[in-house]
């Protein structure tokens, strides 16, 4: 008894994570048992339980604690990109509520796999091993995999999730084959453990090669090029609230991981996968940017803005600076606020005959919803970076860091795809406000979405009069890694 009860604190690091599980647990137990439970209710009790857990991570202090034997960490950059993740999550639920009603897609099961996602990021963004890294992966994908093909009616859904297992399982067994090398000329899975090796022994072909695969499979969770395949056809295929979530929180906690792996485990290795962090970056940023010009379907052109903005937050990466992780955590916040926006916008966008996706459908909008046109338009600005725009900012400190890192030309190439690509967010304005008007959107926009879009709009429109807290929190978050 005794020794159970000195174990107790041992778990304690854990304890978000844990209220997370059991929530998720008694949301599936009450779907289950109460008769003709619907997503409605159980997407209640999923908000309420991410508030919660919410409260418990602020509680939790800042500085780093190590649990489950070293293999589990937490500390300030956690807490940060976690609220963020939490943050998400509870948008994407509120966002799915009339969209699951009228798509019939209205089963409890829902909001609980998406609970379970955000478990599954939260172990991902505290990964101290290669072990606890691959099961918050595994976890997070299992129940995206489900929510890209919920909408069991629709065959593009379907497709969407069957495409997206099969190249996630790929990507899966790269990220195992990728660990197994590193465990095996390391001798170790923890990340200190490695770094540990790795300073004392230099590095080895074999480790190289293990980054490599290990990075391949993470990249391919970011959308990064050349791992981005799945992205278009999944965004497009999913359900438009499964979408939101995908381009949202698991951008956050796959980009965190990385970081987590290769200054966690391979400080000392910097000048090797700096260069993959490059390459990445790169052909992210330029794909991103030609590819969504010629799109006709909204989700795609987002998924390919998606794949674009990874590229741009890879920049910071590069730098492998604090300062560079310091602009990718505000690039990350600013991106999450700013998806949601848009994808509020698109789930406004219905007529008699159910939802419209096409670009087309948004002609002469500025004239029957002005206020609907006018927010989309300030959201469409700040993804192109456009000043004084939030998402200008999260540029800026991206590009500020390749630049006193000496990463000139990444920086020179970055604000170029930045220009090109926004074409295609100004072609979605010039579509609303000088196109011939097309047919208008029936209903007006729900509650949830317009609270969700608000809070969106006021947030990118007037983020350049008070960044401080965004810019502090982000600030003691990276003290976290560079004491």
């Amino acid at each position: 008894m005794d020794q159970t009860l000195s174990n107790v604190p041992a778990i304690l690091p854990a304890l978000p994570e844990i209220v997370l599980a059991l929530g998720a647990m008694a949301l599936l137990m009450f779907g289950v048992f109460r008769k003709g439970c619907t997503a409605y209710e159980t997407s209640i009790g999923a908000v309420a339980l991410l508030v919660v857990v919410g409260a418990v991570l602020v509680m939790e202090p800042n500085e780093p604690v190590l649990a489950f034997g070293g293999s589990f960490v937490v500390d300030g950059f956690a807490k940060f990109t976690k609220l963020l993740v939490l943050l998400a999550a509870a948008a994407a639920i509120i966002m799915s509520v009339t969209f699951i009603r009228r798509e019939a897609m209205n089963r409890f099961e829902y909001p609980v796999l998406i609970v379970l996602a955000t478990l599954g990021m939260s172990m991902m963004i505290s990964a101290n091993g290669l072990i606890s890294l691959y099961m918050g992966l595994e976890l997070q994908s299992l129940s995206l995999y489900v929510l890209a093909a919920f909408h069991r009616e629709n065959t593009r859904a379907t497709e969407a999730g069957l495409k997206y297992f099969i190249l996630g399982a790929l990507a899966s067994g790269m990220m195992l084959y990728g660990s197994s090398l590193i465990y095996g000329f390391t001798g170790s899975v923890e990340f200190n453990a490695i770094a540990a090796v790795l300073t004392a022994d230099g590095a080895n072909i074999g480790v190289i090669f293990g980054i490599v695969f290990l990075l391949a499979g993470l990249a391919f969770k970011v959308s990064a090029v050349p791992f981005h395949m799945w992205t278009p056809d999944v965004y497009e295929g999913a359900p438009t609230p499964v979408t939101a979530f995908f381009a949202g929180a698991p951008k956050v906690a796959a980009m965190v991981l990385i970081i987590r792996v290769l200054f966690g485990a391979f400080p000392s290795m910097e000048g090797q996968w700096q260069q993959i962090i490059i390459f990445l970056s790169i052909a992210s940023m330029v794909l991103g940017a030609f590819a969504a010009i010629g799109q006709t379907n909204i989700k795609r052109l987002m998924a390919y803005s998606s794949i674009s903005h990874m590229g741009f937050a890879l920049v910071g990466v590069a730098a492998g600076t604090a300062q560079g992780l310091h602009g990718v955590l505000i690039y990350l916040a600013i991106y999450v606020v700013m998806n949601a926006g848009v994808f509020c916008c698109i789930l406004a966008m219905t007529r008699k005959d159910g939802y419209v996706e096409d670009i087309a459908d948004l002609a002469g909008l500025s004239r029957s919803r002005p206020m609907l046109a006018f927010i989309f338009a300030m959201l469409m600005f700040s993804l192109a970076g456009v000043p004084p725009l939030a998402g200008f900012f999260g540029k800026f400190y991206v590009f500020m860091a390749a630049i006193e890192a000496d990463l000139y030309a990444l920086a020179v190439i970055g604000v170029l795809a930045s220009v090109i690509g926004a074409f295609y967010y100004l072609r979605v304005v010039k579509v609303m406000y000088f196109d011939e008007p097309a047919e208008p959107f029936e209903e007006p926009m729900p509650n949830e979405l317009a609270a969700v879009l608000g809070v969106s709009g006021a947030f990118v429109m007037l983020f350049f009069i008070y960044p401080a807290p965004l810019v502090a929190g982000a600030q003691i978050a990276v003290s976290a890694l560079f004491p």
